[in-house]
C-alpha cells in the first residue's frame, strides 16, 4: 500500500510531539517492503525530517520559501494536487485543516492526540476554528486513531463518532539507548519542567510550589526544556515570586533533554489535561524520578511507576516533590518500576498496529 501524509505539521512545528510521531511512521513504513509512502510537502524546516523524506526536493527555488506564510500557501497547494491525483491508498492528514475533504476519494485516518478544545473549551479563543475543522475531519474519516483509551472516551463523551470507528493505539517510544550531549551551566539540583506553560499546563501552579520549596532547598533550581522562549508574564511571575534567579530556560536538543532528565531530581508534569503524555515516557527512559497530575491519562500511561498530586492543589503538589526531594529509596524502587513500564510502549508495536489499520481497507 502507498500511504499519503499531508503538509499540515510538517509546516508549523519545526519540532514537537506529532510531527515525531509522523515520522516515526513515515520511518516504519520504509522498513516495510511491501508498503510506501508519500509526503506532499514541498518544503519544510521540521528537524525530524531528513532530505530524501521529501518527495519533491525544491533545490534552487528556496527563495519561493522564504517566509512561513510562503511556506504554508505553497505546502497547501501540492498537497491539493497530490490528493487529487489520488496515486495513493489511504490519506493521514497530520492536522486537521478541512481542506481535503472536497477532493479526498481513498480511506481517511485521523490522529486525535487529545480532546483538550473539547473538555476545557473556556481556555480557547471563541473565533478559533480548530475545534470546528477537527469536528468535520473526524466525522468524514474512516477511521479514528485514539492514543489513549482515554482520549477515546472523551471522543465518545464530546462527539457523536460511534465506537466502532475508534482504534486505540497507543504512542511509543525507542527503547534504544539514550544518546547524552553536555549542557553547560546545568546547576546541580534542580527539578525539571518539559514544554508549554500555558493555562491548563499549570506551569503556575508549580511555580507557587516551587518559590516555598526553594526556601527550605536553597540551593536547589527550576529548569524549564522548550515550550518557548519565556513571556513578559511568565517573567515578570517569576520576578514577584523572588526566584527568578533559581529558573533556568533552554531549547536542548534531544540528546540535551535526555542529559537534563538524567540529572534531575525530578521531572514535573502538572498539566490537568493531557491526551498521551509522551515526556513521561522521556523520563522514564532516562531514569527520572516523575511526577504527575493525578488525572485519568497520566494513570493510564504511567501506572504505579510514577507520584501524583491532585489536580490544582498546591500543598498537595509541595507535599509531593518535598517527599521526593527527601525519599532516594523510595525513587530508586519507583525508577525500577518505570523501566518494566516502558517496555508497554516500544514504538514498534505503535507503527505495526498503524500499518495493519492501514491494511484493513
Amino acid at each position: 500500500m502507498k500511504i499519503c501524509f499531508d503538509h499540515q505539521i510538517f509546516t508549523t512545528q519545526k519540532a514537537g510531539g506529532i510531527s515525531r510521531y509522523f515520522k516515526y511512521l513515515i520511518d516504519g513504513i520504509k522498513n516495510q517492503e511491501s508498503d510506501s509512502y508519500l509526503l506532499s510537502t514541498l518544503y519544510s524546516e521540521n528537524i525530524y525530517l531528513e532530505p530524501e523524506d521529501i518527495s519533491s526536493p525544491i533545490g534552487k527555488l528556496k527563495f519561493l520559501f522564504n517566509t512561513q506564510k510562503k511556506i504554508a500557501k505553497r505546502n497547501k497547494s501540492y498537497s491539493k494536487k497530490v490528493i487529487q491525483k489520488s496515486n495513493f491508498d489511504v490519506l493521514h492528514p497530520t492536522y486537521f485543516d478541512p481542506y481535503y475533504l472536497s477532493l479526498i476519494k481513498k480511506p481517511t485516518v485521523v490522529t486525535v492526540h487529545d480532546m483538550t478544545y473539547e473538555a476545557l473549551p473556556h481556555l480557547f479563543p471563541a473565533d478559533d476554528p480548530t475545534p470546528y475543522h477537527k469536528r468535520l475531519v473526524m466525522e468524514k474519516a474512516d477511521k479514528l486513531i485514539a492514543i489513549s483509551e482515554n482520549t477515546k472516551a472523551d471522543i465518545l463523551k464530546f462527539t457523536k463518532i460511534p465506537e466502532a470507528k475508534i482504534e486505540v493505539i497507543h504512542h511509543g517510544i525507542e527503547l534504544d539507548t539514550p544518546q547524552y550531549d553536555e549542557v553547560t551551566g546545568l546547576p546541580k539540583e534542580y527539578i525539571l519542567y518539559v514544554g508549554g506553560r500555558w493555562s491548563y499546563k499549570n506551569f503556575y501552579l508549580l511555580v507557587d510550589a516551587f518559590s516555598k520549596l526553594s526556601k527550605k532547598y536553597p540551593d536547589l533550581f527550576l529548569v524549564l526544556a522548550g515550550g518557548g522562549n519565556l513571556s513578559y508574564g511568565d517573567s515578570e511571575y517569576l520576578y514577584r515570586k523572588k526566584i527568578i534567579d533559581k529558573v533556568i530556560h533552554l531549547n536542548p536538543t534531544d540528546p540535551q533533554l535526555n542529559t537534563l532528565y538524567k540529572n534531575s531530581k525530578c521531572f514535573v508534569y502538572p498539566s490537568s489535561y493531557e491526551g498521551f503524555g509522551f515526556p513521561i515516557l522521556e523520563a522514564f527512559k532516562n531514569n527520572c524520578p516523575v511526577l504527575l497530575n493525578n488525572n485519568a491519562c497520566f494513570k493510564e500511561i504511567a501506572g504505579e511507576a510514577a507520584s501524583y498530586f491532585e489536580d490544582n492543589e498546591l500543598e498537595s503538589l509541595i507535599t509531593s516533590l518535598d517527599s521526593i526531594l527527601n525519599n532516594q529509596t523510595n525513587n530508586e524502587k519507583i525508577s525500577l518500576e518505570a523501566k518494566q513500564r516502558l517496555l508497554r510502549f516500544p514504538i514498534q508495536e505503535c507503527v505495526s498496529k498503524t500499518l495493519n489499520l492501514y491494511h484493513s481497507f
